[in-house]
């Protein structure tokens, strides 16, 4: 790990550009000092007024907006590092986003963009004069308008910032495969606190500065969260610093509440900051990691407010953290000072007649694209190309007749990726928690190795500086990678065990929620979709046992809205690889994929799996003895790949023990088509779904995960209560894979003894069959506590002959 000499700083940089960046001019000063002021009056503005915007007639009651809602006591300290990265971008060109950890700050991000004129191109009712300025206050969280956040409606924004961890994961995502552009992510002194953000600091151990951009991370300390202090900044500085460096970092410090002295002190440190980046860009030495920098910046919490309410401390202290003054309707006390507050910006210096922003404020920031509230980057549909796939069909597994042949899935999808990431070497990428070769994804290292830019040894195997697939034990690293990824407009795929992709679902959740935001707004383009596949599954998790087993994630995602959630349970190789290709080619959605990494029986052919997968659901007449004559006595329904291979082999036992029950298997492999078509866009049409499960007779469904989610999904169905749902009931230890689908009441002997308890007619012999599946529930019970393994006849089951007439 190497520190920036000054003499690589100088060949990288220009030293007349650097001097002049490190020490503004007079005028410059007093236009970054003019552009921060109109910045905290906007900010101020939007938390309080709707009316009298500019202050022509002294403050009254009715200018007051009745609930008082967001944040003041971060904005002060976003606003000014947004200054100076503006004057920053003005004299360098250089390319660059901002993220703002704080979320909070929704209003100085705001006041950012209409500032920069990007928000009234975007929203022209905003407009920069005084009836724009008034909406703009009006607007600011309240009903028919904008979030408190820096949300999906703010412009140059990827990152909310409502749920505290991601700035720094969503930063280092938006570099990767991005040379030329710099993420300037803010770090909130709060958010530093969580789990996330700690693990987060390590991204630059995977950056490489000759393929990738640069992450300039400032972590702003201004004493305070909501309620009380927060920990780095009452902990000593030296103390702060060797933590950030233990990270990698090189430290730079600015501090203090001095005007112009920190305008004078930010200049020259974000100039040293940026001269270090292009020192580390023009070297790119991808031998030896260098220390990036990054910035420690400590102001107070509620900068420019009051000082004092009612003759207690608010700035500096965790008071100013949302409404430093509360009932200003009421109190003229308060009136008074929220007057005075407003007015110690002078916004007569910095709105002319109109309301328009002065020519000082408007001198500050870069034109057009460089602004950051217009950068493509933050619009990363503008960017989006779509990826150059092989055709899927060339991977297939070659299935001559249903479950014969047994292969790992996702071995086939491994193969696929490879050759995805060799057609597509600057768009593409995979995300794994150290989990790829075991989730059989490994010939992507075929064609490249693991991102790693710290020391290798001669015992590492694909991996090095070089590398583009990215691994870290961290789903919330991984997660948050692919989203920053995405939203600049490249693609990818976050592949973890299933269980524990829990760690990072409000993630997805969150994702989701920007996602569909995003679809409202016309002018964000639509972005790569978040592609999740989930393997080493619940059923198949036996030998690590119950920690492991967890199918959550389907859950979490099926709450999503419809114009967004997708969720997809390929029973077998061939239908795996139409998904991924489909998934891959899809644009803003959140695509769950969820099938084990394990041999598994394979079920149909190519041609029979695109079809299928185009339909979403289908019959599987080779499997049942519906003849279609009239209806069934029972439908036996499944979704997912080990429940698929009980349900096949509960209807072969009904054939071969009772001939004349009528059974007729359904598969499902888009979980969304099973809801109405209004509650959800994949949804299948009334006919479609009579065609498969009737209108009366009863359904054993075998289901991937929890029962319940069938149950949600297949509401206002005609009489929905008659679906029976087997699924994982959180019964699980390390065990036998057969015995995990015994422990959950899923295995092909409970399937049995459900359709005979709940067909329309019981022929002769259901009685003896329900005896002889009790008795090898019994017999399993006993053989695999003896053997420590599964029975032959189920370990070693497939389809008989019969299947040939299918």
């Amino acid at each position: 790990m190497t520190a920036v000499t000054d003499e690589q700083v100088r060949k990288a940089v220009d030293e007349a550009l650097l001097r002049r960046l490190a020490a503004p001019e007079e005028k410059e000063v007093e236009q970054l000092d003019a552009w921060w002021r109109a910045a905290n009056y906007l900010t101020v503005g939007q938390i309080y007024l709707q009316g009298n915007p500019l202050l022509r007639e002294a403050l009254e009651p009715r200018h007051i907006k009745p609930r008082l809602l967001g944040h003041w006591g971060t904005s002060p300290g976003l606003s000014l590092i947004y200054a100076h990265v503006s004057r920053l971008i003005r004299h360098t060109g250089q390319q660059a986003i901002y993220l703002a950890g704080p979320g909070h700050g929704g209003p100085a991000l705001v006041a950012a963009g209409y500032l920069e004129g990007t928000y009234s191109e975007i929203y022209p009712r905003v407009s920069q004069d005084e009836a724009g300025m008034t909406r703009l206050f009006r607007q600011f969280s309240s009903p028919g308008g904008i979030p408190s956040h820096v949300s999906v409606t703010t412009p140059g924004s990827i990152h909310e910032g409502g749920e505290l961890g991601y700035v720094l994961v969503h930063a280092f995502g938006a570099v990767m495969d991005n040379p030329d552009l710099l993420a300037v992510a803010v770090v909130g002194d709060g958010e530093a606190e969580t789990g996330p953000l700690e693990g987060s600091w390590k991204g630059i151990s995977f950056l490489n500065p000759e393929r990738d951009g640069a992450v300039l991370p400032i972590l702003h300390l201004n004493g305070a969260k909501i309620a009380g202090p927060t920990v780095l900044a009452r902990k000593d500085p030296a103390e702060v610093r060797k933590l950030l460096e233990g990270h990698g970092y090189e430290v730079l410090e600015v501090e203090g509440a001095d005007l112009p002295g920190m305008h004078h002190r930010f200049a020259a440190t974000l100039a040293e900051a940026w001269g270090k980046i292009q020192a580390i860009k023009h070297e790119a030495r991808t031998g030896d990691r260098p220390r990036w920098p990054m910035i420690v910046l400590r102001s107070p919490k509620g900068w420019t407010g009051p000082d004092q309410v009612d003759g207690v401390q608010m700035e500096g202290t965790w008071r100013s953290h949302q409404v430093p003054l509360s009932g200003v309707r009421d109190n003229p006390e308060h009136l008074a000072i929220l007057e005075r507050w407003l007015r110690s910006y002078r916004p007569e210096e910095l709105f002319d007649g109109t309301g328009a922003p002065a020519e000082i404020v408007r001198a500050l920031p870069p034109e057009g694209d460089l602004r950051m509230s217009a950068s493509p980057h933050a619009n990363g549909g503008l960017l989006t190309r779509d990826l150059a796939l092989p055709d899927f069909r060339d991977y297939a597994v070659d299935v001559e007749r249903p479950a014969r042949v047994r292969a790992e899935s996702t071995r086939r999808l491994g193969e696929l990726l490879r050759d995805v990431y060799r057609d597509n070497p600057t768009t593409f990428r995979l995300f794994c928690p150290d989990e790829t070769n075991s989730n059989r994804l490994g010939a992507v290292f075929e064609v490249s190795k693991r991102a790693f830019a710290e020391r290798v040894t001669d015992d590492d195997v694909a991996i090095g500086p070089d590398g583009r697939v990215m691994e870290v034990l961290s789903e919330h690293n991984c997660h948050g990678w692919l989203e920053g990824y995405t939203l600049t407009g490249r693609h990818g795929m976050f592949a973890t065990y299933e269980a524990f992709a829990m760690v990072s679902a409000s993630q997805t959740v969150q994702h989701g929620k920007w996602l569909q935001e995003a679809t409202r707004l016309p002018w964000r383009a639509k972005v790569p979709s978040l592609n999740v596949l989930l393997t080493s599954t619940a059923w198949r998790n036996d030998h690590n046992g119950f920690s492991h087993q967890g199918p959550g994630l389907i859950q979490v995602v099926l709450t999503q809205r419809g114009d967004v959630a997708r969720v997809y349970l390929p029973p077998d190789a061939n239908c795996l690889l139409s998904v991924a290709d489909h998934c891959l080619r899809s644009r803003s959605y959140i695509n769950l994929i969820v099938i084990d990494k394990q041999p598994q029986l394979q079920w149909l052919t190519m041609d029979q799996a695109i079809e299928h997968c185009a339909r979403g659901a289908g019959m599987w007449d080779w499997a049942g003895t519906d003849d279609g004559t009239s209806d069934p006595d029972i439908v036996l329904a499944c979704a997912g790949d080990v429940v698929t291979m009980e349900t096949v082999a509960a209807a072969q036992i009904l054939k071969e023990r009772l001939p004349g029950f009528k059974v007729r298997v359904v598969n499902v492999v888009d979980l969304m088509t099973l809801p109405r078509p209004k509650d959800h866009p994949h949804g299948m049409s009334e006919t479609l779904f009579t065609e498969l499960f009737t209108d009366t007779v009863d359904v054993v469904f075998a289901f991937h995960g929890y029962p319940g989610a069938i149950h949600q999904l297949v509401h206002g169905r005609p009489d929905a209560d008659r679906f029976r749902v087997r699924g994982f009931i959180e019964e699980g230890t390390t065990t036998t894979p057969f015995d995990m689908t015994v422990r959950n009441r899923a295995s092909r002997y409970h399937l049995v003894m459900d359709a005979i308890n709940n067909a329309r007619r019981l022929p002769r012999g259901a009685a003896d069959l329900m005896t002889w599946c009790q008795g090898k529930l019994a017999e399993h019970e006993a053989y695999v506590v003896e053997h420590l393994e599964d029975m032959p006849e189920v370990r070693d089951w497939s389809l008989g002959d019969w299947a040939r007439q299918g």
